[in-house]
């Protein structure tokens, strides 16, 4: 039996092929190949009556290798059933089907995992502690922005979205699976009568997260990551995110089966949680260890707040997904929030560049790109986002809604990273913070100092070190983080002892600055 063209474009993002099982009766047809990294989906013909997504059970063990890995699988709707696997290593893998429906129970196929196409990195894991890397090593400089309900919007309206992303310099998009303001895409659960509560949480509707899945493909299809927020507190209208708890399993269960096998994809429990009044800590706990627990692809796991920091020490969490504008206005806060969590940090929400009359959206383009260079000093990541709209209302921005940014923010954010991928990997680590120099990169051979809003037009040019530590030498560029210019400065910086604790030239103790705020400086030995 042929794999249908339908299923061979399954799996985008370099899925390769995907293999099609059809009945009890008709043969599985034999895989072609998938790459690493890529998606093979498998569709199984199964029970139409009864309530697919509690009375059956499918599941697909892989294995290659010596290595096992259980894929838990979904209902699309139609009677068809799929299970979507991302295998984590080439070579040969086998696989047999398990279900409590006899029809798809006890398939078995192969199929060849080849190595990944040019620009497939693989899925986006911790590096080094503090930062982070795609599978094969390559550093991911993470430069997000959010629409919280891009995806939801019209086809119109959702291929301006990615037209935007397309030249805008970001590489990560916060998005919510229910809607928090005017969508088209409002019912992810079935509904059962007129009011705006008339849904059934036991009922999901395959084809509004069929739509959802197209959009987190296209973006992996651009290379940008989908941090897809489960969870959020601005709809006491429809009640998605006060489900009982069975309800709520149910839905995380189809989540974890349907998205995940996405190379690009992040799991955000929720957004602003801790407004969330339906739900306490032990079910957020809950919820991100059965989240862990049941994801086969392990895929980056966090949980944002608005007043009350979530203890991201615990070992369900990866990295810190924060709130807070002032802990990114100099280098030692942002510093801290990663030694109390030790973990990565994104701070996903520092307030928006907008003309909002609320305060948290109406940073102006400087201080939105501020906050992400004090963050990058403090070993850190910044989020963006922007609540222009020419009647001030939030959710019609590209905060709420997606569509064109207007924002003077993300042409400096595009140089900012260009910064980033210039410099050490996996990426920039606070250097004596405690001690008040403002300076980042990698000891002895990499450092930046920003200036933020000063104005300065001298720096002395000291560098932390102690004795029997590497004096060397440095070429200095001048940094314009506003006006996007790199001027180099003639000649090298020859470091000599300074002090006990300090590095300095004495040829050249100074270096002349321009006398205008938002700059920086970059030393690179030489």
């Amino acid at each position: 039996m042929a794999v249908s063209r339908r299923m061979m474009l399954a799996g985008s993002m370099g899925a390769g092929a995907a293999v099609l099982a059809r009945s009890a009766s008709a043969a599985v047809a034999q895989p072609g190949q998938v790459e690493r990294w890529g998606v093979l989906e498998l569709a199984f013909d199964g029970p139409r009556t009864g309530n697919p997504f509690d009375d059956v059970a499918l599941s697909v063990r892989f294995s290659s290798d010596g290595r096992t890995i259980r894929v838990p699988g979904f209902y699309d709707g139609d009677g068809v059933y799929r299970v979507r696997f991302s295998p984590p290593e080439t070579g040969r893998w086998q696989w047999t089907s398990e279900s409590s429906a006899a029809t798809m129970s006890g398939k078995s196929g192969s199929f060849e995992c080849t190595a990944p196409s040019a620009g497939n990195h693989g899925p986006v894991r911790v590096a080094a502690g503090y930062h982070f890397a795609y599978a094969d090593g390559t550093p991911f400089r993470q430069i997000g922005t959010t629409c919280y309900s891009w995806a939801l919007q019209s086809e119109a309206k959702c291929a301006q979205t990615l037209a935007t992303l397309k030249t805008a310099p970001f590489n990560k998009m916060r998005m919510l699976v229910f809607p928090n303001v005017e969508s088209v895409a409002t019912n992810p659960f079935v509904r059962t009568g007129p009011g705006p509560r008339d849904w059934d949480p036991a009922r999901i509707d395959p084809a509004y997260f069929r739509r959802f899945e197209d959009r987190i493909r296209k973006l992996g299809d651009l290379g940008i990551e989908a941090d897809v927020i489960l969870f959020h507190p601005y709809d006491e209208k429809r009640g998605y995110s006060d489900m009982a708890r069975a309800d709520d399993e149910r839905y995380l269960r189809y989540i974890i089966a349907r998205f995940g096998a996405y190379r690009n994809l992040w799991w955000s429990m929720a957004n602003e949680y801790d407004d969330v009044k339906s739900k306490t800590m032990a079910d957020w706990d809950h919820l991100l260890q059965m989240l862990q627990a049941e994801d086969p692809h392990d895929r980056l796991r966090s949980i944002h707040q608005i007043t009350t920091y979530y203890d991201n020490r615990k070992p369900w969490i990866t990295h810190s997904s924060i709130q807070n504008g002032a802990a990114v206005l100099d280098d030692v806060r942002a510093q801290l929030h990663r030694s109390f969590g030790l973990k990565p940090v994104v701070f996903d929400e520092v307030c928006y560049e907008g003309n909002s009359k609320l305060r948290w959206g109406n940073l102006t383009g400087e201080q939105m790109v501020e906050r992400f260079w004090w963050g990058l000093m403090g070993g850190t990541y910044v989020g963006h986002s922007e609540t222009i709209d020419p009647e001030r209302n939030a959710d019609h921005s590209w905060l709420g809604q997606g569509g064109r940014l207007a924002g003077t923010s993300p042409p400096r954010l595009a140089f900012l990273r260009r910064i980033m991928e210039e410099g050490p990997a996996p990426g920039i680590e606070p250097i004596q913070t405690w001690w008040n120099y403002s300076i980042a990169g990698k000891e002895f051979e990499y450092y930046l100092h920003y200036f933020g809003s000063e104005q300065p037009t001298q720096w002395p040019v000291v560098l932390p070190g102690r004795k029997g530590q590497p004096m060397n030498a440095y070429r200095l560029d001048i940094i314009d983080t506003w006006n996007m210019t790199i001027s180099p400065v003639d000649g090298l910086f020859r470091m000599q002892r300074h002090g006990d604790y300090d590095f300095h030239d004495p040829a050249r103790p100074t270096v002349t600055l321009p006398g205008k705020p938002w700059l920086a400086v970059r030393l690179v030995k030489v």
